[in-house]
């Protein structure tokens, strides 16, 4: 690698090349300051990176500090399955292996996260002032595994008990979080 791959500096003698811990490139200097630390590669102690890597990484330490926990231990919602009128009360939460989401109230559901494919939250109280906004639930589509069938699930925060609808309006935001990590991740 003779340049730098975001500023096209020649390497020589006083310009050394160094290289992003998480996506490998070669940059200079000035490119490739930021030390953040990369724990799913391993890294504990802050690593070289490139400045689009630094924030996902950044991105993804605080998700994984603070939103993961959340998801983990779950909310209670009202589940409706596909078209249906009839909705069911469910614990919703993220495996501990956190390749499933799993559902369990009367019936019980593990979603597989690879298998979703739109992810939409649901939120009221928009104003055209800008105004504050807060989650209620989500529309969540996932493949049925073994078929090309889309399955959709609609997930509504419960008004009638006030404790539990913070608990769910901040695991709906978690997995709002989530859910842009995943389709940013999908787009590298």
């Amino acid at each position: 690698c003779p340049r730098c791959m975001q500023c096209d500096t020649k390497f020589d003698f006083i310009t050394r090349k160094h290289h992003c811990r998480r996506c490998g490139k070669c940059f200079c200097d000035k490119c490739c300051s930021k030390k953040v630390p990369l724990p799913r590669m391993c890294f504990v102690d802050p690593v070289r990176q490139c400045a689009e890597c630094a924030l996902v990484s950044q991105k993804e330490t605080e998700f994984y500090d603070k939103q993961l926990k959340v998801l983990m231990n779950g909310a209670t919602f009202f589940v409706t399955l596909g078209t249906s009128d009839k909705s069911e009360l469910m614990v919703c939460r993220l495996s501990n292996n956190q390749r499933y989401l799993v559902l369990d109230g009367d019936s019980h559901y593990e979603i597989e996260i690879i298998q979703i494919s739109t992810v939409q939250i649901l939120t009221e109280g928009f104003t055209p002032g800008g105004g504050n906004t807060r989650a209620v639930g989500m529309i969540l589509q996932y493949k049925v595994p073994g078929s090309e069938e889309v399955t959709q699930m609609k997930f509504t925060a419960g008004e009638d008990f006030s404790c539990n609808k913070k608990l769910s309006a901040a695991w709906l935001a978690a997995m709002h979080k989530a859910t842009k990590l995943l389709y940013e991740s999908r787009d590298q």
